[in-house]
């Protein structure tokens, strides 16, 4: 295992926010709050929910249908970006956040997990409808009545068959805020051999409760939506259910770090390329 967290000193604001996501995700049974206060932290709750949304979409990608070394092919009837060898045996299956499979960095990524020896599949579960932070007419939350987590779970398993059909002898899976809800999924499932899950969102305490399969958990010191606090959560709880985890926080990043980074600053590069770095060899521990 290992939590790998640099110590913080935390305003109370921070301390503030992290109590109401620890409500949210978990509920007010879990807290011995009076009625009102009950009442009262929920609605907190809920307006804390909508001022997490930009958090999520900050830094969107200028996405390009051309960029990456690999290829556009079908597969399961979805578009997907696909590169390694098919003579393979080793498969990782890349799901994106909301922005979708066109994004460069995200590619990159996958040029990585073929250059380490597998063949990687980025799929696109939008259908060419990814997030567009700059279209009012299709908020966040109207699109994700669309394109939901658990419809990314549904679309993930069409993936896992595809890929096994082709022979894939074992298979990984990676995802990215969005995507990790899928992957976590795939895991509680038992369809893959091993999962990394990057600034994950909708991934909650009772997900990680049913993980028995080995799982990696980057995180961000500065991300609202899956805190240290939380992610020390899921480190106990896999612990406790002996599941073979590597759970690490990342110092002064932020949600999307992995993928929306600047690449024109040396800094972020260099934190991104550590968590792909940690990526690569959990997969390459479990999966080849």
């Amino acid at each position: 295992m290992r939590f790998r967290s640099t110590p913080v000193h935390k305003s109370a604001a921070t301390v503030i926010s992290e109590v109401i996501f620890l409500f949210l995700i978990h509920g007010a049974h879990c807290f011995d709050l009076p009625g009102a206060a009950t009442e009262i932290f929920q609605k907190i709750g809920e307006e804390r929910k909508i001022s997490l949304a930009p958090h999520c979409g900050s830094n969107p990608p200028i996405l390009d249908p051309e960029s990456g070394v690999g290829h556009v092919e079908k597969l399961a009837d979805f578009n997907s970006y696909v590169s390694g060898s098919p003579e393979c045996k080793h498969a990782v299956l890349l799901a994106s956040d909301v922005y979708g499979y066109e994004a460069p960095n995200l590619r990159k990524i996958a040029d990585k997990v073929a250059d380490a020896g597998f063949y990687a599949v980025v799929p696109d579960f939008f259908n060419g409808e990814p997030y567009d932070p700059n279209n009012p007419e299709r908020p966040k939350d109207a699109w994700l009545k669309d394109h939901s987590p658990e419809k990314g779970f549904e679309d993930a398993k069409l993936m896992i068959d595809a890929l096994k059909s082709k022979g894939f002898s074992s298979i990984g899976a990676a995802g990215f805020c969005w995507g990790a809800k899928a992957v976590v999924e795939l895991t509680k499932a038992k369809l893959i051999q091993a999962a990394v899950i990057l600034h994950p969102s909708y991934v909650t305490v009772d997900d990680i409760k049913s993980v028995k399969l080995p799982i990696a958990i980057l995180g961000a010191e500065l991300d609202h939506l899956a805190s240290p606090a939380v992610l020390k959560q899921f480190d106990d709880i896999l612990s406790a259910n002996k599941v073979d985890r590597f759970v690490k926080v990342f110092p002064n990043c932020s949600h999307g770090w992995t993928l929306r980074y600047d690449i024109n600053n040396s800094t972020a590069v260099a934190r991104a390329n550590e968590a792909h770095q940690d990526m690569l060899e959990w997969l390459l521990k479990y999966v080849k």
